[in-house]
């Protein structure tokens, strides 16, 4: 039996390194993708199973020449993703263009190549990391816009993929410790933290437990969906 192939996109910190750490454990050999050469050392941690490829995935051919390299994509993790936030009267059609070219259309040219792959393998698993934002935050217009286009995105490959054998589920992270969450001030940072049923906030790992478990072999019978990771901010409590 062959060892599994995972790439994961926006590997080298916060949610897609834990992501990377989670599915090596597991006994992936893992395709760490980023801009950020950063992601070399990530790889360079997880050892001889993990490999570093750097790539702009809003860039169709450096996409094409991305799984070019790769003999076969059984895990596809797209964890890559901006910010730019801002009232959207003050919001500058260029970050407007920015997060929806790398959140949305990245992920699209990612899923694409990779149900090339997929569906002549008759087998795979997509996880596309959305945000609990896609339901709306203040002063993310373009944000939330991307990441409720990639739920949109999830559903219909879903759709289109299932009879190939292939699995493609969403996860919706709430508030989690990352270097952009550290970057809030302490009154806003305790703000949201207070706002949720579960006043803390989420740690990296906890979004990597949940990409682990849908990529598990034993789940055979999940598609389509959006697993919020959220400490319950979705179900609409707090503010």
């Amino acid at each position: 039996m062959h060892q599994r192939t995972a790439i994961i996109t926006g590997a080298s910190k916060g949610i897609g390194k834990a992501i990377a750490h989670r599915l090596s454990h597991d006994g992936f050999v893992c395709v760490l993708v980023d801009v950020d050469a950063q992601g070399a050392k990530v790889a360079e941690l997880l050892g001889k199973s993990s490999v570093f490829m750097q790539c702009d995935i809003s860039k169709e051919e450096e996409v094409k020449t991305l799984f070019s390299k790769l003999e076969r994509v059984d895990v596809l993790v797209n964890n890559a993703g901006i910010i730019r936030d801002n009232m959207i009267w003050k919001m500058q059609v260029e970050d407007f263009d920015l997060v929806l070219n790398i959140n949305l259309k990245g992920t699209w040219l990612m899923c694409k190549e990779a149900a090339i792959k997929m569906k002549e393998q008759k087998s795979g698993r997509i996880v596309n990391i959305a945000s609990r934002a896609w339901l709306g935050n203040l002063g993310q217009s373009n944000y939330a816009a991307s990441k409720a286009g990639v739920i949109s995105l999830t559903r219909v490959l879903a759709l289109e993929l299932g009879k190939f054998g292939v699995l493609v589920n969403a996860i919706a992270p709430g508030l989690i410790d990352t270097p952009l969450s550290q970057n809030l001030t302490e009154e806003v940072r305790l703000k949201l933290i207070h706002a949720q049923p579960t006043p803390s906030m989420g740690k990296p790992e906890d979004v990597a437990h949940a990409v682990s478990f849908l990529c598990d072999e034993k789940t055979q019978f999940i598609t389509g969906q959006t697993l919020y990771v959220d400490g319950g901010k979705s179900i609409g409590a707090g503010i």
